[in-house]
């Protein structure tokens, strides 16, 4: 599959997140599979799936008859994401519905043909995930939160409530794809309200 129609898809929102259906997928003898992969874990994660089940169930496809799911969950730990991947490749399924950046960029890695559907909050094309808004291309498409300018305003609100803060730390997860982006991001606020910002964390 050289890239995802718009139209080829039946888009499903719920609770943040997202599902896609290839409506050839109808056409299959065998019932197709979703493999639903996160890199939280299945107890966090659990009302996103059952909003994705319930948005896909309103479309028509019966769980278990026209439609079947496969779920992988990380756990947090992102070197676990490759693997599981992997096995949805192996398993066929019909799409790859990722769950936050780790997960996505997992499923971007591991194939090119089989369609993946993304909810992220960094720009997925300076994350190369797709190549345009308008034109994703490949077999990747997806909704983007814009949740950038978040961590600046989370430094104005400490600035009002501490105005006095010269030195702000900021707590972060080193591995997450988009930690990098949001520091830079908060770093400029910083700078622009004289302030200095130091940054520290592990996974």
């Amino acid at each position: 599959m050289s890239g995802i129609r718009r139209r080829d898809f039946v888009i499903l929102l719920g609770c943040g997140t997202v599902a896609t259906w290839p409506l050839a997928a109808r056409a299959q003898s065998e019932v197709p599979v979703i493999g639903f992969l996160s890199s939280l874990s299945s107890d966090y994660a659990s009302y996103m799936a059952a909003a994705f089940r319930q948005g896909v169930t309103e479309t028509g496809f019966a769980e278990g008859h026209s439609v079947k799911y496969e779920y992988r969950y990380a756990n947090g730990d992102y070197r676990r994401l490759a693997t599981m991947t992997d096995e949805l490749v192996r398993r066929r399924v019909a799409v790859i519905a990722a769950g936050a950046p780790p997960a996505a960029l997992a499923a971007k890695a591991a194939t090119s043909t089989i369609p993946i559907v993304f909810v992220v909050g960094f720009d997925p094309i300076e994350a190369k995930l797709v190549e345009s808004y308008n034109r994703p291309g490949g077999n990747v498409t997806g909704v983007h939160l814009i949740t950038s300018p978040l961590g600046q305003k989370r430094l104005e609100l400490i600035l009002e409530l501490v105005p006095n803060a010269r030195t702000i730390n900021m707590l972060v997860n080193p591995t997450f794809p988009d930690t990098e982006i949001e520091v830079r991001d908060v770093q400029a606020a910083a700078i622009a309200n004289r302030r200095q910002l130091k940054h520290s964390g592990r996974n």
